[in-house]
């Protein structure tokens, strides 16, 4: 019969297979929906949903341009919550499993285990939050940039102006893509967490001035196409609005999807670094326990050539 492999090899092999693939079965659904529902937008919004009495048919950009902004800020909202929460279980993690080893009356050893095991996992699980939701707030940040510049030669005349509105949201983008930067700077996981952690924080900062820019300043953009505010006036009516809102339904779910899978490429990532440093230390250890048996052969080797000269 053949013997069992040693569990650390099978950990290996399990790993190994982990890193082919981040679909699964929910995630293939979620696929399937969100393509099925891009394809019914673009039905609404190229053909059910009437052109602008001044725009004309300009105004179907509004149903990309508006729900990949509302998306990035969702991304962008959510790398600040992540990022707290980084902050919180690198800063108070041990106090707080020391107040609740207190209460339950648990040991200190029961506990200093607990909290190395949980509190290492929670800043490296939102750690990774982090990073795949600002990747989605830039990648959607980007595309708002693209079909702006589209939508406003059209309007404008000119793709491009230092409006309020546009130069708060470039900063943004910018701002982000210095935080993406400054993830891939080397350094200790836990160091990186907690510094990409605080320039999320003041990033985030960003958010309400672009989006009241248009309130705050005299500004070429316009306002708010739909105002979510209570008792808040609607822009647009009819079709046009729900088609908006089926519009922002779509890009959320793609945006789901799409950080689903990043946030597993993420963590693939981490075990192939993971993966990478065992191989390395062990090809050390090999090394070193090759050096220390040549040292002893030629130590126990030395006292019979000593012998012999005599």
């Amino acid at each position: 019969m053949t013997e069992a492999a040693p569990p650390d090899l099978r950990q290996q092999a399990q790993r190994a297979g982990s890193l082919s693939m981040t679909g699964s079965p929910a995630t293939r659904v979620l696929g399937v929906v969100a393509l099925a529902a891009a394809a019914v937008m673009a039905i609404l919004a190229l053909w059910i949903s009437p052109a602008d009495a001044v725009q004309g048919d300009a105004v179907r950009l509004m149903y990309v341009h508006v729900p990949s902004i509302w998306v990035a800020y969702g991304g962008f909202a959510l790398t600040a919550f992540a990022s707290s929460r980084v902050l919180r279980w690198t800063r108070s993690g041990a106090s707080m499993f020391g107040w609740m080893a207190g209460l339950l009356g648990w040991t200190r050893a029961a506990t200093a285990g607990a909290h190395s095991d949980i509190a290492p996992r929670q800043v490296r699980h939102w750690d990774r939050v982090a990073g795949a939701a600002a990747e989605l707030g830039v990648l959607f940040t980007a595309l708002t940039l693209v079909t702006g510049s589209l939508w406003g030669k059209v309007t404008w005349g000119t793709y491009w102006q230092w409006d309020a509105r546009l130069t708060t949201t470039v900063l943004l983008f910018v701002t982000y893509l210095g935080y993406l930067a400054l993830r891939r700077l080397p350094a200790e996981s836990r160091v990186r967490a907690r510094r990409s952690a605080v320039m999320a924080l003041i990033a985030v900062v960003n958010l309400p001035i672009v989006h009241y820019s248009v309130d705050w300043w005299r500004t070429l953009h316009q306002e708010a196409s739909l105002n979510l505010e209570p008792g808040g006036d609607r822009n647009i009516t009819g079709e046009m609005y729900w088609t908006l809102l089926f519009s922002w339904a779509v890009f959320t779910v793609v945006a789901l999807w799409i950080g689903i899978h990043r946030y597993r490429v993420l963590r693939l990532e981490e075990l192939a670094d993971e993966a990478l440093l065992e191989e390395l230390l062990e090809a050390r250890r090999a090394e070193d326990e090759s050096t220390g048996r040549r040292s002893a052969e030629q130590r126990s080797s030395r006292p019979g050539e000593q012998a012999t000269n005599r």
